[in-house]
């Protein structure tokens, strides 16, 4: 945890427990996990499932957490596919940095236009930018209800 041992992610997870989240950080939620799209990001449709309880390490999932994770990956991943016209998704996990030690995944779009430079860990480079350059919330809003009614057709 960081020196104030205060994990954003759980603020972030208790936001959207008590509907006070925009669409575009509640997008959908199952049992577990929660799907929100990155805030920090210039790439439209990079998506975070967020556990919905603080672990900070994949082995102290349950059995059903991780079940439902699965499920939720190839679900999210058809999900970016039909919304964003993605080729493929990237699936990231780290949860290293201080303010979110968090168990989380990144579902990351791959274009079929996607630069060179932009691609595999290279992909990174969308993240932590500018908030000019970031996804305004009124896109991020649009990807979100549409991967929403996306996820409940295929419940």
């Amino acid at each position: 945890m960081n020196g104030s041992d205060v994990c954003k992610t759980c603020e972030l997870t208790a936001r959207r427990r008590l509907g006070k989240a925009p669409l575009w950080d509640s997008i959908y939620q199952t049992n577990f996990w929660d799907v929100a799209h990155a805030f920090n990001t210039s790439l439209p449709g990079w998506l975070v499932l967020v556990l919905q309880r603080h672990i900070e390490t994949l082995d102290e999932l349950t059995d059903q957490e991780a079940v439902e994770l699965g499920s939720l990956i190839r679900r999210v991943s058809l999900s970016l596919k039909t919304v964003v016209g993605c080729v493929k998704t990237y699936v990231i996990q780290f949860a290293e940095h201080e303010d979110h030690p968090h168990v989380h995944f990144h579902i990351v779009p791959r274009m079929a236009n996607q630069p060179a430079d932009r691609q595999s860990t290279q992909v990174f480079a969308y993240l932590g930018v500018s908030q000019e350059e970031s996804v305004s919330e009124d896109q991020m809003n649009e990807i979100g209800e549409r991967i929403r009614e996306h996820l409940q057709s295929t419940e």
